[in-house]
């Protein structure tokens, strides 16, 4: 048993952090699932406007492929972080934030252009449900870029190492839980009609 493990564990041997972090995320599963359902019974009832025709697929697919791109180099990060790999560290957690930020940005350009195309929250349920579904995503990644980027400040004062890297298991849990949930959401809005 690590000194880490010692110093923060629970009666189990998991780190308490690591812990609680996982029912946060449970909570935030349900959450999301609950959107998720909704959004199946809501979209298909647009019956008039604009609607899941407007839709980039291929941009969203390869922005897709970005944010998947981003939880390999945010498992990067933790390993260079547990080898006292400062360089590989700083490097793929900078890779994972930036990658991080470029969804967010093409999210944001394609809500612009379907706003112009006339697809708003208010269009009818179809623009209601995608907009709250896909936006709440989108708010989650955004917490999770700046999450980083504060880790980012830590880790460029060498604040994480092989005896302390929990707090970046913590957010890369949380890092890989929004591209999870995206696993689900870009199939279920962009690929299945229904």
């Amino acid at each position: 048993m690590t000194a880490q493990v010692e110093k923060h564990g629970t009666t189990l041997g998991l780190d308490h952090r690591k812990l609680g972090f996982w029912t946060f995320l449970a909570s935030e599963a349900v959450f999301f699932m609950t959107l998720i359902v909704v959004f199946i019974i809501y979209s298909g009832r647009a019956t008039e406007g604009p609607g899941r025709e407007l839709l980039n697929i291929p941009l969203t697919a390869f922005n897709t492929f970005v944010l998947l791109t981003s939880s390999l180099a945010m498992v990067l990060t933790i390993d260079a972080a547990r080898r006292g790999n400062q360089r590989g560290l700083k490097f793929w957690l900078l890779m994972t934030i930036l990658m991080g930020a470029f969804f967010v940005g093409v999210q944001v350009y394609e809500y612009r252009k379907l706003i112009h195309e006339g697809l708003t929250f208010t269009s009818n349920l179809f623009g209601m449900t995608f907009y709250t579904l896909t936006g709440f995503h989108g708010a989650h990644v955004t917490v999770g870029v700046l999450w980083l980027i504060a880790t980012y400040i830590k880790a460029l004062q060498g604040k994480f190492g092989p005896d302390n890297y929990i707090p970046l298991d913590v957010a890369g849990l949380y890092w890989h839980f929004v591209d999870l949930v995206w696993v689900f959401i870009f199939p279920i809005v962009y690929l299945i009609r229904w």
